[in-house]
């Protein structure tokens, strides 16, 4: 199963997957399953977000081989907390003790990560980065703009599937994301923004200089990901949110 951590950033929420808790505690996942419905009600009473709809948080693992990606639910810290109550204790298993430690040492850890960065969030670089980038960022919005309209007379019948097909491009070309966000760019560094800005304008280049050469706009995305492709192999992958855990340790 592709996990990662056992606690991970969730729309800037700290949750812990069924799937590693189960394995944590020794438990069939379908079990573990089994008891958070049946204590559904007192599991949301300890739900912070009101605004999510009524129910757990679901989140699909793909498995690494042909299959069915499994169904896990997505606990906060004091779900994680009641549901491990809910277990039957073993004696003298000391790989369960260890590893309520270990999911307790990453709660606090991922907690502070978040307020760092929250912190960090308010300097004056990170804020110039910012607004710097949402001015790229609209100038190149625009540029792909035309671009879907270029492809689109040239036949493209899924031409406005670039505006996704580029920023994922960028992201993914660039950043390992360690977690979900609701805007990926939110979850930068300062340093990072200044990254993806530069990113954004090799992209606009890119599809202005290939509009403006008549290429096929099949030939214009390919010459803007091999030019975002080299941009990233000179400045090297960073990982989100692992850089900002490196921030804690300049605390």
């Amino acid at each position: 199963m592709q996990v990662k951590e056992l606690v991970n950033i969730h729309n800037g929420e700290l949750r812990c997957g069924t799937w590693l808790i189960g394995q944590g505690f020794g438990r069939k996942h379908t079990k573990v399953l089994e008891l958070c419905k049946k204590y559904e009600k007192e599991m949301m009473e300890l739900e912070d977000n009101k605004l999510l709809p009524k129910g757990f948080i679901i989140n699909k693992i793909p498995k690494k081989t042909a299959g069915q990606p499994v169904k896990e639910y997505l606990l906060n810290e004091g779900q994680t907390i009641l549901l491990g109550t809910l277990f039957r204790a073993k004696t003298g298993d000391d790989l369960v003790l260890r590893f309520k430690v270990k999911l307790a040492k990453e709660f606090i850890k991922q907690r502070k990560m978040l307020a760092v960065f929250s912190s960090h969030k308010q300097s004056p670089e990170y804020i110039k980065n910012r607004a710097a980038g949402k001015i790229e960022r609209r100038e190149e919005t625009d540029t792909i703009k035309d671009f879907v309209d270029y492809a689109s007379l040239q036949g493209s019948k899924n031409a406005g599937n670039y505006y996704t097909n580029l920023t994922t491009l960028v992201n993914s070309a660039m950043f390992d994301f360690n977690g979900k966000f609701k805007n990926k760019r939110e979850a930068m560094t300062a340093v990072q923004l200044l990254d993806v800005k530069f990113a954004d304008k090799v992209v606009s280049r890119g599809l202005i200089e290939g509009m403006a050469q008549s290429l096929p706009y099949s030939d214009i995305f390919q010459l803007v990901k091999k030019r975002v492709l080299a941009l990233a192999a000179m400045y090297g992958k960073s990982e989100i949110l692992s850089k900002q855990l490196s921030l804690l340790d300049d605390e």
